[in-house]
């Protein structure tokens, strides 16, 4: 049996946290708010009708941009509810339920994107088999584009580690998805891996 993820943790402890996590992104786009800042900087890392790997997709808000975008976009994340979220609002991509320590989808990408603070909500000490998993679905030119706030239990440094043993190395990183410079004290990482072998 997997280990318990932090998230499912927080849905066990707290009834309704997937529900309510859908909701607050329905009425930021409701305000018009912008929630596609990732998304523009991956629509330019990936050339056009790129094969895409939404990792921890939630309810496809970034992997669904990309997607009309003109990319083809596959979306995994181990929440049903959000899932679910993911196909009703963008049909026109591939979500599945998947345990991204375990992922095996067969084949590869062109670009992965884990966004939206999913190495920290992963189970305790699995983030260097989510690393492997999504080393083996990259292409040997392929890069993988994490982003989180590094102050939530899950540091830099333990990335640069994990992503080290997985066989990536960080190529570049940013405290914004604006590409803002980054620093060892920033609160926020966006970091570039890229294979190693």
């Amino acid at each position: 049996m997997n280990e318990e993820t932090l998230w499912a943790a927080e849905n066990r402890e707290h009834p309704g946290h997937s529900t309510r996590y859908i909701q607050r992104f329905e009425v930021m786009r409701a305000e018009g708010r912008d929630l596609h800042g990732e998304a523009r900087v991956l629509d330019a890392m990936a050339a056009r009708g790129s094969q895409i790997l939404d990792a921890g997709c939630g309810t496809g808000r970034v992997g669904g941009e990309l997607a009309r975008r003109g990319h083809q976009v596959t979306g995994v994340d181990a929440d049903a509810e959000l899932i679910a979220a993911a196909q009703r609002d963008h049909p026109q991509s591939q979500w599945q339920v998947a345990d991204l320590s375990t992922l095996a989808l067969r084949r590869t990408f062109d670009l992965i994107v884990c966004t939206g603070n999913v190495l920290p909500f992963l189970a305790p000490g699995t983030a260097p088999d989510v690393l492997r998993r999504l080393h083996a679905h990259l292409v040997p030119d392929g890069r993988l584009v994490v982003g989180f706030g590094s102050d939530r239990g899950y540091s830099a440094e333990s990335l640069f580690a994990d992503a080290a043993a997985a066989g990536l190395a960080s190529s570049a990183q940013f405290s914004t998805w604006e590409l803002r410079p980054w620093e060892p004290s920033s609160s926020f990482l966006v970091s570039i891996l890229t294979r190693t072998n």
